[in-house]
């Protein structure tokens, strides 16, 4: 009979492991579960359901997750708060990603949330998607979960960068995601991407997740391929690419432009 871990699969963290770079797609559009296909189709490793910038219901998000599992990509979700981060986990996420963290007290209430114990305080909920609705005794599942379910916090404002070497030595994380649209503009220099002080953000929180054996993810990135390489080759080790919304009319734009710009 297989056991808990051997059913479980988290790419990330897998990735994570090898050192190698995750590709993530965000899906704030689609309500659809054909997204999570196309996510897959496309060679994504990861996508996340942004339910903080989004109208997403918890049904819709539960489905795209079950949707992902299914096409072997690992599903994550952005919550808007920490209440519902059981929720989304019971749901079929693999992990969630975290904004609103100021200080290491956040990212461990985070941490608590999603893990059970004794590193959290999740509640068991029964047999779940990612485990194929099977049940298995609470010994052997609980650990076998712990260790599959990715822990992210945003790194987005100046007060998080200012802790990141606290936050970042919390028990438990797996990556600190910085949100670089969110923390220029708190920084006061909004959409300046070239500005040294990013530069000097991600290198702050590299430095310390290194210490720590956390990862770092690039986020608000996706019109500036050159920085993300930049800070994939200073070691982060997560992109968040863009948005199905963004990809959407992205595309759209280029195709009318194609063809108005056909000489009758």
């Amino acid at each position: 009979m297989l056991k808990p871990a051997e059913i479980l699969r988290n790419i990330v963290r897998e990735k994570f492991a090898r050192d190698e770079v995750v590709a993530s797609m965000t899906v704030r559009l689609v309500r659809g579960i054909e997204i999570a296909r196309i996510a897959a189709s496309a060679g994504f490793d990861t996508l996340y359901v942004d339910v903080e910038h989004s109208s997403f219901s918890l049904d819709t998000t539960g489905q795209i997750c079950m949707a992902a599992l299914s096409v072997g990509i690992t599903p994550l979700v952005r919550v808007a708060s920490f209440d519902t981060i059981g929720r989304v986990l019971d749901g079929g996420a693999m992990g969630v990603i975290v904004p609103h963290i100021h200080t290491a007290a956040d990212a461990q209430a985070v941490v608590r949330a999603a893990k059970f114990p004794p590193l959290g305080e999740r509640s068991a909920g029964g047999g779940l998607p990612a485990l194929h609705y099977r049940s298995f005794p609470a010994a052997e599942v609980n650990p076998a979960l712990n260790a599959a379910t990715l822990v992210a916090v945003m790194i987005e404002t100046v007060e998080a960068l200012d802790h990141v070497e606290e936050i970042a030595a919390v028990e438990g994380l797996d990556m600190l995601l910085i949100g670089s649209n969110d923390l220029t503009a708190e920084m006061g220099i909004p959409g300046e991407y070239d500005h040294p002080r990013l530069t000097e953000a991600f290198g702050r929180t590299i430095a310390a997740a290194r210490a720590h054996g956390v990862h770092v993810g690039v986020g608000g990135l996706s019109s500036r391929p050159d920085k993300v390489a930049e800070f994939v080759r200073m070691g982060a080790r997560y992109v968040s690419t863009g948005t199905d919304l963004a990809f959407l009319t992205g595309a759209c734009a280029a195709r009318a432009k194609q063809v108005r710009d056909i000489a009758p």
